[in-house]
């Protein structure tokens, strides 16, 4: 944990040497697997979307570690990198499946007539990538990680659109449908390894494990639902954040003290309604903690500036 004045506002060039980062701000970014402590009851909500071969649907407040649920779950078992599909108002299911550069495709053959090259040759390979989905649904001996994060952000309509590739674990690339090749290599989306596709279609081996975030600013429809294992993330008590603080800190969190003092006034603020993440209170812990840390006035105003209520601007 560390606090330093580095900016002062005198106009005075200097030069300054930061102090490490907190661990979950080192780039590139460190797997926050090891370091998730699950609340009661997601081991089992886990377990059962692994043995039924559906998605784990991770409802709670920001910063309540919906996210990290994944990188837990790929971490214990070996699942490899986790595949990430952020979810905004503008998302479609064809991005997360494939995406097709129709223009660059053009642009090219335009370049090779123009060139006087063979007009019949048609490499449509380089134009096209799998996307998250798409990825995840590749033919494999283990199934892949893959986080929708934030569904509840979507159009209306993606739930729904999201309802038979997840049934039936296979989709189809139009494109290679039509196209003369029968065998195609298209690039994945987390990397430049490719996979041979044959006559436009994919279709899983093993289902991938699949968490969905939401927030709870929207419902989903009950055909979306019922498809789904649902869990809500619990809001944390005192010694709940004690351990996570331990395990992203390396601290230890004594029963009195300054860091004791921000665990306990945060889970007082929880209770009382305000809309905190726990990721604000291990912010202030590395900064408030450490030996150089400000204290009196200057202590309880970072506590304000750092705690500060989501809800606020």
């Amino acid at each position: 944990m560390s606090w330093g004045s580095y900016y002062r506002g005198d106009g005075t060039a200097r030069e300054v040497e930061l102090a490490p980062p907190p661990p979950w701000r080192e780039f590139p970014h460190r797997p926050l697997g090891q370091k998730f402590r699950p609340p009661e009851g997601l081991p089992d909500a886990v377990n059962a979307a692994l043995s039924l071969r559906r998605p784990l649907l991770v409802t709670g407040a920001p910063g309540s570690g919906k996210s990290t649920v994944i990188e837990s779950v790929a971490h214990e078992l070996a699942l490899g990198p986790v595949l990430r599909w952020h979810i905004t108002s503008r998302s479609t299911l064809e991005d997360a499946l494939y995406r097709y550069d129709v223009l660059g495709r053009i642009h090219e053959q335009q370049l090779r007539t123009a060139a006087g090259h063979d007009e019949t040759v048609d490499d449509i390979a380089p134009f096209l990538r799998l996307g998250p989905l798409g990825t995840a649904l590749v033919p494999a001996t283990l199934p892949r990680a893959l986080l929708i994060d934030e569904i509840d952000k979507s159009d209306l309509d993606l739930p729904s659109d999201l309802l038979d590739v997840l049934e039936r674990g296979e989709y189809p690339i139009l494109e290679l449908e039509r196209h003369k090749a029968e065998q195609v290599a298209v690039r994945m989306w987390d990397s430049d390894e490719t996979y041979t596709i044959e006559r436009g279609k994919v279709q899983c081996t093993e289902f991938p494990f699949i968490v969905m975030t939401s927030n709870a600013e929207r419902d989903f429809p009950p055909a979306f639902l019922r498809r789904c294992i649902r869990f809500q993330m619990p809001e944390p008590d005192e010694e709940t954040l004690r351990e996570v603080v331990q395990a992203h800190l390396d601290v230890e969190v004594p029963a009195e003290g300054p860091v004791a003092t921000l665990v306990r006034g945060f889970v007082t603020r929880l209770r009382a309604g305000d809309n905190l993440a726990v990721d604000q209170l291990l912010s202030a812990v590395f900064v408030l903690s450490g030996d150089d840390a400000p204290q009196g006035a200057r202590h309880d105003d970072l506590v304000a500036l750092l705690l500060r209520e989501l809800s606020h601007g």
